[in-house]
């Protein structure tokens, strides 16, 4: 029997007044706090009269530190980080400036340069950064600026006056796996704020309970996800200059599904590499840890590896949908940020500079309100404005049916890609989406060995050099949960996974985890012989459970604050 996370009946939660609550402490939440502290301060300095207080302004982060939990490729684009510290290049951790760029074309033995460099692919001018220390310095800042950084603090709910947002709940810490108070017990607080901004990163739990709540993507695309699967290798001196960009695309995916791979050298030789899968595919065998794996044995990969080591290891769902799948962003009480609303621009690849800069314009609407003494929708209701009248819609709109023009496969993407340059975003204004886990087919039917697909289908073995099983990879992700809590992968019905996903979709949580949370384990009593068994303490947080589950019985919460992944240096 599975016992999971439920509230605890009857436990008084104490109350923390706040201002503004920012729930995530990634890029987004730390560019809210330090451009609203910055705002404040400069309100303070020509009214002096009529004084605003930063004390009561929070950022839950659910990491025991600051960016353990900040996961990306990583290139920043320096835009919005020069609107909010100018200056910031001379004492930001940035390892290498870009100076080449190179996107090729894998077959299964060969590659192929492209002549030119797609616009879209450009980086000169941008960095190669760990956004593991990116965030950890930025987190100096707004500590710096006189705002409060609540590390191990979890947002388990949202609490609501009626339609209205009126705070968080954090987590309860010390309760065991049958749900019951251990003698370490602390309940968790209601921290009740005239703000929220939830900036909790791709498929936020607080922001998907907001969003059922109120329906808030009915006038929207739904939202298509990627996950992108990481490795950080040390590679002999001059193998990968630090400033060198690749891009590849094609192998080992077929034309059916939709992705690819980077690699970004950085200093001290050390090389970011990691493979981006669209959770839009086909077959439910198919397990992008393993794609990573296939990827590196590509001779033209492997001769850029070899003689090189493996260090750390990590995974993280990515907002595909763009323009069209962006819910509104404020409302009564709250707005929501970053990757949580869907920032990301997936022709380029990049986010992390929308995030900060959709973080700055929720700051300028949070201290409109404070000033006003008003955060109702009619105020918060002006960063969706806000949004749209900033280089953030610039840039977003003409690619904002990118990702749609990939549902019939590669190649149909890339004619989508051309006339989008050509018509101002395609031949429709808005070209609709359906959620990828409806792509996936019953097992029924599909190649027994995996046909086209077998290098990619099932658990990647390894050979301890090159290539990793995903419990070893898991290891280097530095991961580190309390093993007595309630399992924070919450099954509505396992008798779905035992009696019917086993038969139908063979079970595919097993191969979309890239941490090895899911496996199905021999029982005689089990209808089909074979019973859902769960590995939460192995969990990286990267939603994408939650995300392509067919039944979309799977939902992600955050465990007890303080565990998870350990992204140090990624």
């Amino acid at each position: 029997m599975l016992i999971f996370r439920k509230p605890l009946p009857n436990i008084e939660h104490p109350e923390m007044p706040a201002d503004v609550v920012i729930v995530g402490g990634g890029p987004a939440g730390m560019a809210c706090a330090l451009r609203l502290s910055q705002l404040i301060d400069d309100h303070n300095a020509r009214h002096p009269e009529a004084q605003l207080s930063k004390e009561n302004i929070y950022v839950l982060e659910k990491a025991r530190e600051a960016g353990q939990h900040c996961l990306s490729g990583a290139l920043l684009d320096p835009r919005s980080m020069k609107e909010l510290l100018p200056g910031f290049e001379k004492e930001a951790p940035l390892d290498a400036e870009v100076h080449k760029e190179g996107v090729y074309f894998l077959t299964k033995a060969g590659h192929h340069k492209l002549p030119i460099t797609p616009p879209p692919m450009k980086d000169h001018g941008n960095y190669v950064i760990s956004i593991n220390k990116f965030v950890k310095w930025l987190a100096g800042k707004v500590e710096e600026a006189g705002i409060t950084i609540f590390t191990g603090f979890a947002g388990s709910e949202l609490l609501y006056d009626g339609n209205r947002v009126t705070g968080v709940r954090t987590d309860d810490k010390g309760v065991d796996k049958q749900n019951q108070q251990k003698s370490n017990f602390e309940p968790g607080y209601d921290v009740k704020a005239k703000v929220v901004v939830l900036a909790e990163g791709t498929r936020g739990s607080l922001t998907k309970q907001l969003i059922e709540k109120f329906e808030l993507m009915k006038d929207s695309n739904p939202q298509t996800y990627g996950v992108g699967v990481k490795e950080l290798w040390e590679v002999p001196s001059g193998r990968i200059k630090a400033g060198e960009v690749i891009y590849t695309m094609g192998y080992p995916l077929t034309p059916k599904e939709y992705g690819g791979a980077w690699l970004y050298g950085s200093k001290d030789n050390i090389v970011s590499l990691g493979f981006v899968t669209g959770l839009d595919y086909q077959d439910p065998r198919l397990d992008p840890q393993h794609i990573l794996q296939t990827f590196k044995q590509h001779p033209f990969i492997a001769s850029l590896l070899a003689g090189g080591k493996m260090i750390r290891y990590g995974a993280k769902s990515l907002p595909y949908g763009g323009w069209w799948s962006l819910p509104p962003l404020g409302g009564d009480g709250w707005m929501v940020v970053g990757d949580s609303a869907g920032f990301l621009n997936s022709a380029r690849l990049k986010g992390i500079h929308l995030a900060i800069k959709s973080g700055m314009l929720a700051a300028e609407t949070a201290f409109e309100a404070l000033v006003n003494g008003d955060s109702s929708a009619a105020t918060l209701g002006k960063f969706q404005r806000r949004v749209e009248t900033s280089w953030i819609k610039d840039e977003l709109w003409p690619v904002r049916n990118f990702h749609q023009g990939f549902k019939n496969g590669m190649y149909a993407g890339m004619v989508n890609t051309v006339l989008q340059d050509i018509f101002d975003g395609g031949l429709r204004n808005r070209a609709p989406s359906h959620p990828g886990y409806e792509n996936l087919k019953a097992v029924v039917g599909l190649p027994a060995d995996g046909g086209p697909r077998a290098h990619m289908v099932g658990p990647a073995k390894g050979d301890g050099k090159l290539t990793y099983d995903k419990l070893t990879d898991l290891y280097h992700s530095g991961t580190k949960h309390e093993e007595d809590q309630p399992a924070h992968l919450v099954i509505d019905d396992t008798n779905i996974c035992n009696e019917r996903c086993v038969k139908e979709f063979g079970s595919p949580c097993q191969n979309f985890c890239p941490a090895n949370v899911y496996e199905m384990v021999d029982d005689t009593a089990a209808p089909n012989g074979k019973r859902i068994s769960l590995n939460p303490a192995n969990c990286v947080h990267c939603k994408t459970c939650d995300i392509q589950d067919p039944y979309q019985i799977i939902t992600w919460v955050p465990p007890e604050g303080g565990g998870g992944p350990n992204y140090d240096g990624m």
